[in-house]
């Protein structure tokens, strides 16, 4: 049991596939942190990563690897934070196979997230949606294919590993029109669709004829895009958009833009941080608070409801010239 490559291997199988049941993205992502630490860990000690032992992944180490991904990989505090909880939960399963140990593995759970700065979430205007949308050609299958995959985000707030993962049968065209997603953590949950959302997805069906197990969204040999390929796309998109919309040009636009483009539609609209919740999957509402904070279109009104400070206005006066040049010695 002091095998790394035995101990990683049945962490993957057993409890994360076995005993959790994690989802897939979740393992991919455990998978993407521990390639990167063999990786260095193989520069590092100058050995395969076959041969390492459990107490070459010591605490020391840990803190190498995390200070090489933010300084050479330039990565940000957040990632930095995801792959140390991956790695968290690779000594806490092994924790209870090697008491000898236990002192070694405290030590790396003990080591720290590494604060960050809370940004203001950037989302989209009603102008620039439209002159993103307005880039697609739709006389191509491509074309309509990425139009039809930018409108669905922009309506649905679907993550970009949500989308990816749709299966034709996930959509329901009928009286009540929906698409069916698996997000975070497993949850199911059915997002209405608008009736112009409805009518595109009517003509996609008719053009692809898909099968009910096939992809909504599918590459140009027929299988599941990536969520790197909607990336591409969408930056692609963004670049021709910006020479039309000059506010492109100040924003990095993800997939995930277009999710809190959805969340900020929804709260101008009025609608209840509950709903909007609920409506994107969060685990809590509190989640939505983000949104809140980005909101300049309701501080706006809120400074319009607060009574003017009443205070006596004077004129500006400029200093003596003599003055001016004492002052500024």
């Amino acid at each position: 049991m002091k095998d790394l490559s035995s101990l990683i291997q049945n962490f993957f199988i057993e409890y994360l596939n076995i005993q959790r049941q994690t989802s897939h993205h979740t393992i991919s992502s455990y998978r993407d942190t521990f390639c990167l630490l063999l990786r260095f860990a193989k520069d590092f000690y100058k050995k395969q990563p076959i041969l390492l032992k459990i107490n070459d992944i010591n605490s020391t180490f840990i803190r190498k690897f995390l200070n090489h991904l933010e300084k050479n990989r330039g990565v940000t505090a957040r990632t930095r934070n995801q792959r140390l909880a991956a790695i968290r939960s690779f000594f806490r399963y092994i924790s209870i196979y090697l008491p000898d140990y236990i002192d070694s593995i405290h030590q790396i759970l003990a080591i720290p997230d590494k604060r960050y700065e809370k940004k203001i979430v950037k989302f989209l205007e009603s102008s620039e949606i439209e002159s993103l949308l307005d880039i697609p050609n739709r006389k191509t299958w491509i074309g309509r294919r990425d139009y039809a995959i930018l409108m669905l985000m922009i309506q649905t707030g679907l993550r970009v590993s949500e989308l990816t993962m749709l299966h034709s049968k996930d959509i329901k065209l009928d009286t009540i029109s929906y698409v069916h997603c698996i997000g975070k953590g497993r949850k199911e949950r059915t997002i209405p669709l608008t009736k112009e959302m409805k009518s595109i997805l009517q003509d996609w069906f008719k053009e692809c004829n898909h099968e009910p197990l096939e992809p909504l969204f599918s590459n140009s040999r027929g299988g599941f895009l990536s969520s790197d390929t909607i990336q591409y796309l969408l930056s692609k998109y963004v670049k021709i958009a910006q020479q039309k919309c000059s506010s492109l040009k100040d924003k990095n636009i993800s997939p995930h833009v277009l999710r809190h483009t959805t969340a900020v539609n929804m709260l101008n609209a009025g609608i209840d941080r509950s709903m909007i919740a609920l409506w994107l999957g969060h685990e809590s509402i509190e989640t939505t608070q983000i949104y809140l904070d980005s909101n300049i279109k309701m501080k706006e009104k809120i400074l319009e409801k607060l009574l003017p400070i009443k205070t006596a206005s004077i004129r500006y006066k400029p200093d003596d010239d003599l003055l001016k040049f004492l002052t500024n010695l």
